[in-house]
């Protein structure tokens, strides 16, 4: 019996990593390792800070992956990649909008501060 499965096995890993593995089998594995590499940023960023942090590179290959495997899961007709890909996608621009919107609230503050503190040395 355990001869008969490892047989199995082997024909199945043959059948999906040789025998069906085409063009866009390499598109999909590329686009797996993009939305793979997110972790690996984030993971790095944290480190540094010695935090939990997520950098906006997080978002930036967040989106690029989930794009390139909606486009797989479309060459494919999978439809459980491209449901779980396509609203996903909507997740990452958003939060790419808080950030900058965050940013530019920011940045009108520090210039906010600057004027009163340049008012003030001037008075």
């Amino acid at each position: 019996m355990l001869m008969r499965l490892s047989h199995d096995i082997g024909l199945y890993f043959y059948d999906v990593l040789v025998a069906r593995f085409d063009l866009w089998a390499a598109f999909g594995v590329i686009a797996q390792f993009v939305f793979g590499a997110r972790f690996l940023v984030q993971w790095l960023a944290s480190e540094k800070a010695e935090k939990s942090v997520i950098p906006v590179g997080f978002w930036f290959l967040s989106i690029s992956g989930g794009l390139m495997t909606l486009v797989y899961g479309f060459a494919r007709r999978d439809v459980v990649i491209i449901l779980g890909q396509a609203f996903s996608i909507f997740i990452y621009i958003r939060n790419l909008m808080l950030i900058a919107k965050d940013a530019k609230k920011r940045k009108a503050m520090a210039a906010a501060e600057a004027a009163v503190g340049a008012e003030g040395a001037a008075g």
